[in-house]
């Protein structure tokens, strides 16, 4: 059994530094994430892209295996040697190994979590929007859904969003309006093996941090799944929080093609209800077409179908700890700051986010 060498403490060490330290948000944003960040995202996405296959699952499944027969070798050391050490050793290296993975996370994508806000880049007003504003935000997503329904459906989603122009060109036009950053490369919709997890716990998809691909859920809809693309091309795109993913989805929808749109509203739509009291919830419910309305209905069947609610509640308030101890302080809660964006920052004309010239510094 080896031992423990110099340099594993000191990773130990490293690791909990970075968890810790503060470190100027400006700082992480012209070092990280508009500077080697992107020289990162632009050489690993399009080198995953090109495999069909979910990478992180291959990793998953290497690190269990490896994991399962470090464990049984050590167990077996302190079998035949009658001692703990090499139980101990062992445990130290798993230490060490861990906070090596969090080291490689935060370089390879983690860092973006500590990078400029997006209410301190935006000219952004303070304050919470008042309810007759989200009222009508959501009243205008009836609008547009009633509007887009028929336009949507008749030119239909071919699922291959990654290849979609428009929806790639708009990906770009708002990534220029928001950052300094070169403009990430989008990453296609995966199946992955966590399918059946995303599933149970109601979870549209993810961004492998280490391979810095998009996982999909499998039972997505055709009309959501643009949404959600451009939601996790946001998150590729170094915007980690999960309001700032939304509102980086939401824009990109919004400048695609009409199914696009529909999506992007949609989604809108669903966040909103969630966020209106029951009278409110009831006048939006009311105002929506038959057409937009069944749309609705066949994501509440689809979520109802495969979830479990004891797993999907255990899952998301692990989440919610993961969000916090990434300095998100909203937790979960962050997924519906969207809203607040959206009707608190400033438009120029055709939804173009006006920046702030000192962005980052305290108001």
């Amino acid at each position: 059994m080896s031992r423990i060498r110099w340099w594993e403490p000191a990773l130990v060490a490293a690791a909990v530094v970075c968890a810790v330290a503060p470190l100027p948000p400006r700082l992480v944003e012209s070092l990280f994430s508009t500077r080697m960040y992107p020289a990162i995202q632009h050489i690993v996405t399009p080198a995953s892209n090109l495999i069909p296959i979910a990478i992180l699952d291959i990793l998953i499944i290497g690190a269990l295996v490896a994991l399962i027969a470090v464990i049984g070798r050590a167990i077996a050391a302190a079998r035949r040697e009658r001692r703990m050490a090499p139980l101990l050793v062992t445990s130290a290296h798993l230490v060490t190994a861990a906070a090596i993975v969090y080291l490689v996370f935060l370089t390879l994508w983690g860092f973006n979590y500590r990078r400029v806000r997006m209410r301190d880049r935006l000219a952004v007003q303070s304050g919470s929007p008042s309810r007759d504003a989200v009222l009508t935000l959501g009243l205008e997503s009836v609008r547009q859904l009633n509007a887009l329904h028929d336009t949507a459906h008749a030119e239909g989603w071919h699922g291959r969003e990654w290849t979609d122009a428009r929806l790639r060109a708009a990906f770009t036009d708002v990534q220029r309006m928001l950052s300094d950053a070169p403009p990430a490369e989008p990453g296609r919709l995966k199946p992955t093996l966590l399918g059946i997890y995303f599933r149970w716990t109601s979870v549209d998809g993810m961004v492998d941090p280490f391979a810095l691909e998009v996982l999909a859920n499998p039972d997505l809809l055709p009309f959501e799944r643009p949404f959600v693309a451009a939601h996790e091309w946001g998150h590729l795109a170094g915007f980690a929080d999960e309001s700032e993913a939304n509102f980086v989805g939401w824009l990109t929808c919004l400048r695609a093609d009409a199914s696009s749109q529909y999506s992007g509203w949609l989604y809108l739509y669903w966040q909103i209800l969630g966020e209106v009291g029951a009278s409110d919830r009831a006048q939006l419910t009311t105002a929506i077409d038959d057409g937009p309305r069944r749309d609705v209905d066949a994501i509440v069947q689809r979520l109802r179908r495969g979830q479990l609610p004891a797993l999907r509640t255990a899952s998301w308030a692990v989440y919610d700890k993961y969000l916090r101890a990434n300095r998100v302080e909203e937790g979960i809660r962050s997924y519906g700051e969207v809203v607040t964006l959206i009707l608190r920052a400033r438009f120029d004309p055709g939804w173009v986010p006006v920046r702030r010239s000192d962005p980052g510094s305290s108001r």
